[in-house]
């Protein structure tokens, strides 16, 4: 139970490549990240990584009708059939070529996929058990170049497939003796997309070259004729020639199952009594009318609203209304190539992935408004921190960016970008509302999570390379280490000045940190020493201790009372700071298994012998450390015993370099591996070797593979989850309790059976007892849920010690989803009111029990306060709008009164006038 922690969740990359779909109620966005699946929820604003993982990167996703399964098939053409509703791999398969798209069929029976040249079509798989689950039918020839995409008639009678020859090809499903294919021409480009009129033959196509072809057909779905069973061979009468079906031929593929299609260029004789489909260019229209060279990249078409939208290289889309091409909207949503484009069923969202910037954007048309936008960090995360209360993670990259995300909805909400160059390490100071970040440029900058703006900037007086950071438990004082010049420097978070610049070491400061119970600061240095600086003493070293080889990273226990310190040699030694001494050592360079590089000519186990752990961090209990380096395995060693306790694997992508331990033979030749042979023709050894330490490759060579490495490590304040900051982004492994049976002190009078005894019999304290030491969590939140709210301080009075903490922590777990929310803050407040000074004397065992319940509250502190906020803002109105209408109503009032006034006076004056004219008379 202790390590069963898991995949939970990908933060920090929304999209990379591939197609976005929506899913089938139109709520929710299916990106493609890497070799993951992301489902971003845009109604209740969260998201979740799929826990299944392709072997190499996605290149294109199928979803089924009914939005229960995909299809994901990575880029050499190896599919996963998944269902999104239990999260789970129902099927693999094998293209053996790259996929360029793949669509079902709108009844749900049939599936393309297009590689190469050829369409494939396959039965979709069904619900009952098979041994293959996807069977082939037919498979269509026609077009000379690779295919780019498909779409389908709305009654799965025909498909059309676009080409990179330039033609588009219509093709029947089934065997319709009047359209077996037809070939389409009039662009002068690839073909980009290719769409069917609602309930119709007719087509738009449209090219890489901005040109929209509109195509007419002179049959309806309707007058499609199926063709009759040729089972019997037909006998020919006397004088009468055999027909032979024009356009068509059957025969078999070696390998292949199925029948085969081959279209032809020539046009199929028409027989008698029998009309073939035909088509007719109806128009044709062109987006780039200016004559600027901008390549249409992705289009996507909405058959009910009959919308057509397209996005550009320069980052512009369009909206268009088809067939009159009447333009609804354009507008620029990013300043690089819109890679993909999909319509929700509604027609309302248009979703729009930028693969370069790792763009993902939901886009309202209506409103003109963004539904959703998100963009991770389009270069390497260099490092991460925990908010104290474990809710907010703060990361920065290489691309100058500080980027603040939610724990619990897996989205960033700020991202701040007043760096100039890479952020090289970033923290959150004790009170969870600032974040300070160094950087390359120069300078240490510290936000505020408030106001959202930056109000400290840290610089030193002349220019250095800040590559290490901490910040005390004040909170007021920062520090810094340079990569240059080998000082550290110390500044004043209040004021913002430079207190002091420590100098003694004599290799670049790699890591710094403070001890989180003391006014003392550690660093770590290529020197192979760790230098603890008093803060409250002149700023002196307070002691120096000796390292077997350069220093990587140094942390604090949470106590304070120990120190780890991870060295070039693959090890991790531990220390007593009061003492100056060392406690042990762990060796960890066979335990981080590196892999062996494209370009390496020596082999992963000797390459291993340089490499070496560069992140560390203790567990939330202190009793472990969490150590990672460049390699594709975390590693949890226990201190007390120094020993590996678990290995995570953090990647199977083998689209990363250095992820195989062995040499690839399908790349090996006579002279040597693929990758070392030079393709040019020069004398000599002409092939680009990367320099030892680039850590990203050669960006200007042809193909570019990023390293798998962990950059960073951090433990939840919580001890639930830990995070670490890698090639693919920000991945979080959270405790699984749900699937570790883990009891604590049983016995055989232990069941469900007698706890529920004991609930009949009203037995509260017992009950828990029980069900503690059976330890399932739904049985421990039945026997909960069922004690009387006024029995709950005496049940808490009654309670073991041992219980106490476990009973806290049980709580913690259920407040963050659960909606008693009165109910469990009284079990929380009564259990911290009775037994506080308990868990005081524990305070560093029970500290993450606390943050768990801290964070728990402050979730619904937060929704409560908005929902409160929004709420008063709608009384005040509704106040001061009844107060309106009220003077309304009382002008209203007042002046009729008046005017009644005014009658009975003028009904008087006129009653005076004629008596006084009676007089007169």
């Amino acid at each position: 139970m202790k390590f069963a922690y898991r995949f939970s969740n990908l933060l920090g990359a929304v999209y990379r490549q591939g197609n976005l779909n929506f899913s089938k109620d139109g709520n929710a966005v299916i990106s493609p990240v890497g070799n993951r699946i992301s489902v971003f929820d845009l109604k209740n604003n969260t998201s979740e990584t799929l826990p299944f993982s392709t072997t190499k990167n996605i290149s294109c996703v199928g979803l089924s009708p009914d939005g229960s399964l995909a299809i994901v098939v990575d880029e050499d053409g190896a599919a996963v059939l998944v269902s999104l509703i239990t999260r789970a791999i129902l099927h693999h398969f094998h293209f053996h070529k790259p996929v360029s798209s793949i669509r079902f069929s709108p009844d749900g029976r049939k599936f393309i996929v297009t590689k190469e040249n050829v369409a494939l079509m396959y039965h979709a798989p069904g619900k009952k058990r098979e041994f293959n689950a996807f069977v082939l039918d037919k498979s269509y020839y026609g077009p000379y170049d690779e295919t780019t995409c498909i779409d389908w008639t709305d009654d799965s009678k025909c498909f059309v497939v676009g080409s990179k020859d330039m033609s588009t090809w219509v093709f029947g499903a089934e065997r319709w003796a009047n359209l077996i294919y037809y070939s389409l021409g009039g662009h002068k480009d690839i073909i980009v997309g290719c769409f069917f009129e609602k309930d119709s033959l007719d087509l738009y196509t449209v090219s890489q070259d901005g040109t929209l072809c509109v195509w007419e057909s002179d049959t309806e779905l309707d007058g499609l004729i199926l063709k009759k069973s040729q089972d019997k061979p037909k006998i020919p009468r006397q004088g009468e020639e055999e027909e032979e079906e024009e356009g068509e031929e059957r025969d078999k593929v070696e390998g292949e199952e199925g029948e085969v299609i081959r279209g032809k260029v020539e046009t199929a004789k028409e027989r008698e009594k029998k009309k073939n489909v035909r088509y007719k260019m109806m128009s044709k229209h062109f987006f780039n009318k200016e004559g600027d060279f901008n390549n249409l990249t992705a289009a996507a078409y909405h058959k009910p609203n009959h919308i057509l939208v397209t996005g550009f290289a320069s980052g512009i889309f369009h909206l268009h209304e088809l067939p009159e091409f009447n333009l609804i909207h354009s507008l620029s949503i990013s300043d690089q190539r819109i890679a993909s484009v999909a319509i929700n069923s509604s027609g309302d969202w248009i979703g729009f992935g930028c693969s370069r910037m790792g763009q993902l954007l939901v886009w309202e048309w209506q409103s003109e408004s963004y539904v959703f936008k998100q963009q991770g960090h389009f270069n390497n995360m260099a490092s991460l921190a925990y908010s104290p209360d474990g809710q907010y993670i703060v990361t920065g990259g290489d691309d100058s960016k500080v980027k603040v995300w939610n724990t619990n909805t897996g989205l960033c909400f700020v991202t701040f970008t007043e760096h100039t160059s890479s952020v090289t390490n970033v923290t959150f100071t004790s009170s969870g509302f600032v974040i300070v970040s160094a950087s390359l440029d120069g300078t240490v900058r510290a936000f505020d999570l408030h106001r959202y703006r930056n109000f400290r900037t840290f610089t030193s007086p002349r220019p250095a390379q800040f590559s290490s950071l901490a910040v005390d438990v004040s909170g007021e004082l920062v520090s810094a280490g340079a990569q240059d010049s080998f000082e550290i420097f110390l500044w004043s978070m209040q004021t913002g000045r430079l207190l002091e610049v420590l100098a003694g070491h004599e290799g670049p400061v790699s890591c710094l940190c403070f001890s989180p119970v003391q006014s003392v600061l550690a660093s770590c240095s290529w020197d192979r020493t760790v230098r603890l600086w008093d803060m409250l003493d002149s700023w002196q070293t307070k002691e120096t201790l000796p390292l077997t080889s350069d220093g990587l990273a140094v942390t604090y226990r949470a106590d304070g009372q120990e120190l780890a310190v991870a060295t070039l040699n693959g090890e991790i030694s531990f220390w007593n700071p009061h003492t100056a001494t060392q406690n042990g050592s762990v060796a960890g360079r066979h335990d981080l298994q590196t892999g062996r590089k494209e370009t390496d000519k020596i082999t992963a186990k000797q390459s291993a012998k340089g490499k070496s752990f560069t992140s560390l961090c203790y567990s939330a209990d202190g009793e472990s450390v969490l150590a990672g380096g460049q390699s594709k395995f975390v590693c949890i060693y226990n201190i007390k015993e120094q020993m590996l306790m678990k290995k995570f694997e953090i990647s199977c992508n083998l689209s990363f370099d250095a992820m195989e331990e062995f040499l690839d033979r399908r790349k090996m030749t006579e002279f040597g591996s693929l990758a070392l042979v030079d393709e040019g023709a020069g004398d000599g050894d002409g092939v680009s070797i990367s320099l030892p330490g680039v850590r990203r490759g050669d960006m200007s060579s042809r193909h570019f593979r990023p390293e798998i490495r962990v950059s960073s490590l951090r433990f939840s304040p919580t001890g639930r989850s830990w995070a670490a900051t890698t090639t693919e982004g920000l991945l979080v492994y959270s405790l699984d309790g749900s699937l570790v049976f883990d009891p604590y002190d049983l016995d055989l009078d232990v069941t469900p059976a007698s706890i529920r005894k004991q609930l009949r019999l009203q037995e509260w304290a017992s009950a828990i007892v029980l069900a503690f030491r059976l330890n399932e969590k739904a049985l421990k939140q039945e026997v909960l849920e069922k004690v009387p709210h006024e029995q709950i301080p005496v049940v808490c009075g009654s309670l073991p010690d041992i219980y106490v903490e476990k009973l806290l922590g049980f709580i913690a777990t259920c407040l963050e989803k659960s909606g008693h929310l009165q109910f469990y803050m009284t079990w929380a407040q009564n259990l911290l009111m009775l037994h506080g000074q308990k868990l005081k004397n524990r305070s560093g065992a029970i500290l993450p029990t606390l943050q768990a319940l801290q964070k728990s509250i402050q979730r619904h502190f937060d929704d409560l306060s908005k929902l409160c906020d929004f709420n008063m803002y709608n009384i005040r109105y509704a106040v001061a709008l009844s107060k309106q209408r009220g003077l309304k109503r009382a002008a209203e009032e007042e002046t009729e009164d008046q005017e009644e006034e005014d009658e009975e006076l003028s009904e008087e004056m006129s009653e005076a006038s004629l008596e006084d004219a009676e007089m007169m008379l």
